[in-house]
């Protein structure tokens, strides 16, 4: 009996700790809108219905946003010297995350819907929030004002790639540098070298916007 209930135990701690991590689906690779037909109808929208995405879209926005996409590691975005020093942050209702590119999971960092403390309510609507936060350390060398201006430019290529993808399954984006920065940080626990880019709220667009 006492090796019955200290089984249940342990299996009841372990869901609870890796219950606060999300294992995504395998990202769907193929199939979607024609490339071209994506590029014409790119576009920024700003006003989000409420719905949530499904979890295969979230998996396939990451991947599509940064994921590997090849056995050596390599992702689906370039980045200077392949650094990968870009991180997305992915902030739902039930918390903020660090995707994992490697696992496929999401990674827990607190357990708080933040989504309406970072700007513009507007974009609160928007049920996944993306934060492109680069980690200057990864880039090596003393210049941070260089590391910074390289990052922002490896930075516009998994915001065109988040862009594309939400084209193609008709969801809803835009970039963002208007919002709170400082709180952000606060709340995500970065330290110093990691710096905030750009935000993506993505949702299904609002009828009628």
């Amino acid at each position: 009996m006492f090796k019955s209930r200290l089984m249940l135990l342990l299996l009841l701690v372990n869901h609870y700790v890796t219950g606060q991590n999300i294992d995504l689906p395998p990202a769907q690779k193929t199939g979607g809108m024609p490339l071209m037909e994506a590029l014409a109808k790119r576009t920024s929208v700003r006003a989000y219905d409420t719905t949530e995405i499904s979890s295969q879209q979230l998996s396939n926005l990451l991947w599509a946003s940064f994921g590997v996409n090849r056995p050596d590691g390599r992702r689906t975005a370039p980045s200077a010297n392949n650094k990968q020093e870009l991180e997305i942050y992915v902030l739902l209702k039930t918390g903020a995350y660090v995707y994992d590119a490697q696992n496929n999971r999401l990674i827990q960092i607190i357990n708080e819907d933040i989504r309406s403390q970072i700007g513009d309510l507007r974009f609160a609507e928007a049920p996944v929030q993306l934060i492109f936060i680069a980690d200057l350390l990864k880039r090596g060398g003393n210049n941070d004002e260089e590391k910074l201006k390289t990052a922002n430019i490896d930075c516009g290529y998994i915001s065109q790639n988040t862009y594309l993808y939400c084209t193609s399954e008709g969801l809803a984006t835009v970039a963002r540098g208007g919002f709170k920065k400082d709180l952000l940080s606060i709340k995500l626990n970065l330290r110093p070298e990691q710096r905030i880019i750009i935000t993506h709220p993505v949702g299904f667009p609002k009828k009628g916007k």
